[in-house]
């Protein structure tokens, strides 16, 4: 079994900063890309942010410059830093990663979601 923990939402003005943490368990053999998605109220869910094996990132136009994608391998994480935080950035933060389990089975897996709150 393999799961996704999230961590590191809340509430910051605008103008500040949130570091999102996610960890993946489990029977993991190996891990291709991760990423982060968010979804608005009333909003479809979209890409915030993408990272793959070997350290390529790509970026939703909105978060460019403000946003960071990093992870660390030996400890299965992904990390989102959010600077220069929006009101319109407010949304459930959740991640994602491309797993290849200890059975071979290759899977899409996803975070329950953190909520993001940025006051104006």
């Amino acid at each position: 079994q393999v799961q996704l923990v999230e961590s590191g939402g809340g509430l910051v003005q605008a103008g500040g900063s949130l570091r999102l943490s996610c960890a993946a368990s489990g029977s993991i053999f190996s891990i291709n890309a991760m990423g982060w998605y968010r979804q608005a109220p009333a909003k479809q869910r979209e890409l915030v942010a993408a990272i793959t094996s070997g350290g390529s990132t790509n970026f939703a136009d909105s978060v460019k410059g403000r946003f960071t994608i990093s992870r660390d391998n030996a400890k299965n994480t992904v990390y989102l830093q959010m600077n220069s935080l929006k009101p319109e950035d407010t949304a459930v933060y959740y991640c994602n990663a491309d797993i290849v389990s200890v059975s071979g089975l290759r899977k899409v897996y996803w975070g329950q979601g953190t909520q993001v709150t940025v006051s104006s």
